[in-house]
């Protein structure tokens, strides 16, 4: 049959596929749109295949939240990931990542393959949709890491760049309290919380460091007296290291430990997370390349 102008537009429009693919899809399913719909999708499962191996550290952290009016507050982090910052900004991927955080607070998911099954508005799974998303932008997509706090208490959501996203668990003290809070972790990137929280094993660990850096004068001090100095040297380092030791961003003549008594408020805990952190990308040297292949190299 012949295809018409008007059925690829219909196609494209709903499937949001390229005009040259929704042309071959309806000649391959004699122009029924629906047909032609479920024979995209699978294209575009088989082209994500192909992508899964290509290294994807780019993209965004999405963030959704919601306030629960006298029972709590929850919010959620999700990042997913592209090959190219390009793709990252593109506008099918962002409607994705802001999909899949919506969905990933309001289903529940507490990890990501719990996630990959949750179906969004549109019927598919978060997994097709990546999938889908693939297929148009032609890019490995993976939906690589998420983060929850559903708490009684206050819980504060902060996205610096779409690169780096926080969330911050809070008793008492105001949401913009919290909100700061979340701004200082985003970054300061502290390791700890608070100073009760460091593991014996950093501080044992600091304190050989310290003791190694220490002239033979200094180490033949009486016992008592050493112990002070490696003791005011750890001090120093775990303020460096915990979010109550630091001096807070939004106002440094105070420490955020000091901040949250002014406020009323106890931090219990944070999450962080940053955009393509511990996977190794992949340098091209593409005049190297060149050279090699001209025989120059």
């Amino acid at each position: 049959m012949e295809i018409t102008a008007s059925m690829v537009k219909e196609l494209r429009e709903r499937s949001g596929a390229g005009m040259m693919e929704c042309k071959k899809a309806l000649v391959e399913n004699q122009g029924d749109i629906d047909t032609s719909i479920e024979w995209l999708r699978k294209q575009g499962l088989a082209k994500a295949d192909k992508k899964a191996s290509r290294v994807a550290a780019e993209g965004r952290i999405a963030m959704a939240q919601e306030n629960q009016s006298g029972n709590g507050s929850k919010a959620v982090l999700v990042e997913i990931n592209s090959e190219t910052d390009f793709v990252a900004k593109d506008s099918n991927f962002l409607a994705f990542t802001e999909a899949v955080a919506k969905a990933a607070l309001a289903s529940g998911a507490q990890d990501v393959e719990a996630l990959k099954a949750v179906k969004l508005p549109t019927g598919e799974t978060v997994e097709e949709a990546r999938a889908a998303v693939v297929a148009k932008v032609g890019e490995n997509v993976q939906v690589r890491r998420m983060m929850r706090i559903d708490s009684a208490h206050q819980v504060a959501a902060y996205l610096h760049g779409g690169r780096i996203g926080v969330l911050v668990e809070a008793k008492g003290g105001s949401a913009d309290f919290a909100r700061g809070v979340a701004m200082h972790v985003a970054a300061m990137n502290p390791a700890y919380n608070k100073a009760a929280d460091v593991p014996v094993a950093f501080i044992e660990k600091e304190k050989e460091i310290e003791l190694a850096k220490m002239s033979e004068k200094d180490k033949a001090k009486p016992a008592q007296i050493l112990e002070k100095i490696i003791g005011g040297k750890i001090a120093k380092i775990v303020n460096e290291n915990t979010l109550y030791g630091q001096p807070y961003v939004l106002n440094t003549d105070q420490t955020v430990e000091a901040a949250a008594k002014a406020a009323g408020a106890d931090v219990i805990g944070f999450k962080r997370i940053v955009v393509g952190e511990g996977i190794e990308k992949v340098v091209e040297d593409y005049a190297a390349e060149v050279m090699k292949q001209a025989g120059l190299a």
